[in-house]
């Protein structure tokens, strides 16, 4: 890749194929070899675009990341509430993810953390975008006496992603057989229930 920043329309049309071969065949089978057949390519000519499967992958959740800050950051709005805005951040995520599982594959898969230094951070700079996004919501909620203030924002935060992290887990393990978007609401409205003032 010549420009970390710039993806040429190519290598978005290889990130794409390797998006369908993910969900199809997990991180496995995700190679430089299905990639080139799946797009009728020589293998030769991926490696113009990509040096690896590794450079794919990092390339693939760049675009998560980049796309996940601006939507995200796009949905909470200071004139709405903290509880519209929670709603918002999370209805926007289980929507995302519905029509693009195979970032669920990518981000949920087993051993991709090991596979390079680069993709580890680029996981945690994710996470920790999340992290900070729901932080601001949480806060505000406390401040408009929308949230309990008898659990820490910091103790909150492992609590709510962990149950959108084991839906999304969920989810992907079931083949994407279900509406991510009904069972999210579920889990959006209980989060909810549980972090309200009574």
């Amino acid at each position: 890749m010549t420009n970390k920043n710039e993806i040429s329309t190519r290598q978005l049309e290889i990130i794409k194929v390797s998006g369908k071969i993910l969900v199809e065949k997990g991180i496995k089978g995700l190679t430089t070899k299905t990639v080139a057949s799946e797009m009728n390519f020589s293998e030769g000519a991926i490696y113009r675009h990509f040096k690896s499967k590794e450079e794919i992958l990092v390339a693939l959740l760049s675009l998560l990341k980049q796309n996940m800050s601006k939507r995200l950051t796009a949905q909470i709005k200071t004139q709405n509430s903290a509880t519209e805005n929670f709603k918002a951040v999370f209805t926007s995520q289980f929507n995302y993810f519905k029509n693009n599982p195979h970032f669920v594959v990518a981000v949920l898969s087993d051993g991709l953390l090991d596979e390079s230094k680069e993709i580890k951070a680029i996981i945690l700079q994710l996470m920790q975008n999340k992290m900070q996004l729901l932080a601001q919501i949480l806060e505000q909620g406390k401040q408009s006496n929308e949230f309990t203030t008898e659990i820490s924002t910091d103790d909150l935060l492992p609590i709510i992603l962990g149950s959108f992290r084991f839906q999304m887990l969920k989810w992907k393990l079931s083949g994407f057989r279900y509406d991510i978007t009904i069972e999210g609401n579920k889990i959006i409205e209980n989060l909810l229930t549980l972090i309200q003032k009574k």
